[in-house]
């Protein structure tokens, strides 16, 4: 009973220190341009992830484009700016599940992935 207790009070303490904060970026001032960079040739089983600006420290800084390994069943979503209510808000890029056709269902669910118009 007393190592359940101390385990119990172990995961209650350390437990939730692993998981990360998702916190979303809110800036009252829009980002730069995107900078132009140029696009190094393609390479086999990787994605190119463009360059973005990043908040860092109380001002933007451009973070380079880089090549990413392919994920198998996802598509890579850059990272992206958008304004709402008058404030400018970081929608963080990453991996997503593939879905060819933008309707919702997963491609390795759905019987018609790339038609986007079905009943």
């Amino acid at each position: 009973m007393k190592k359940l207790l101390l385990a119990t009070l172990f995961v209650g303490t350390f437990g939730s220190a692993a998981l990360p904060a998702a916190a979303d970026v809110v800036i009252r001032t829009a980002p730069p341009p995107p900078r132009d960079e140029a696009v190094p040739a393609a390479r086999h089983g990787h994605v190119w992830a463009p360059g973005h600006w990043e908040w860092r420290h109380g001002r933007y800084v451009w973070v380079r484009g880089m090549w990413l390994r392919e994920r198998r069943g996802y598509a890579y979503h850059a990272p992206n700016w958008v304004e709402r209510d008058g404030h400018w808000v970081m929608e963080r890029g990453g991996w997503r599940r593939g879905d060819r056709d933008g309707d919702g269902v997963p491609n390795r669910l759905d019987e018609h992935p790339n038609n986007p118009n079905r009943n």
